[in-house]
């Protein structure tokens, strides 16, 4: 299904007002078929962050997972949009793991493959207490690498992560074998 941002879900003309159960959740993920690049089906979050009950049904049910946390970890950047007000929702803390060179030194680096390239992502030192309890939330579990790379970071700062929930897990990609051993929590299936 596609709608642009002043749609509600199925097409419907503005956004929605009612209540948005769990399982009407993926009416607002748009799909956008090669996109950065050929061959990569990228899914489109933006409608469901849009909409003011999606987006909080959303909200409300990655909370849920959360538990007695610590801290609420996102990761750069539509991670952030979940996992912000995840903690808030939570009562937890907020911490961003970051793309290399966004965050003032000293930090912990750590490089991973994409589906389609590489990057780093970064984690300020001392943010989080030796053995702080956390929950990291992102938006899309593909092929596991960016969220295998926050666990390393978060793990080599001292911090115990209890969990992983994601928006969306694209099954088909795998990405739970790159994670054993790790509880994963994802609200929609692809």
């Amino acid at each position: 299904m596609t709608h642009d941002l002043s749609e509600g879900p199925a097409g419907q003309a503005g956004p929605s007002r009612q209540p948005v159960g769990r399982d009407g959740l993926a009416a607002y993920i748009r799909d956008v078929p090669d996109y950065p690049q050929p061959g990569v089906l990228f899914k489109d979050i933006t409608p469901l962050l849009a909409d003011a009950a999606a987006f909080a049904a959303t909200v409300d049910a990655l909370a849920e997972l959360a538990g007695d946390v610590d801290a609420v970890v996102g990761i750069e950047a539509r991670g952030f949009m979940l996992a912000a007000p995840v903690a808030f929702r939570a009562g937890a803390g907020f911490v961003p793991v970051r793309k290399a060179g966004k965050l003032p030194a000293p930090t912990l680096s750590a490089a991973y493959a994409l589906e389609y390239g590489e990057a780093v992502l970064e984690l300020r030192e001392g943010t989080l207490a030796p053995g702080a309890r956390v929950l990291v939330v992102d938006d899309v579990l593909a092929t596991g690498g960016t969220l295998a790379a926050t666990v390393g970071l978060l793990e080599r700062s001292g911090a115990q992560v209890v969990g992983i929930a994601v928006l969306l897990e694209i099954a088909a990609l795998g990405g739970r074998q790159a994670l054993p051993g790790r509880s994963i929590s994802a609200l929609l299936q692809a």
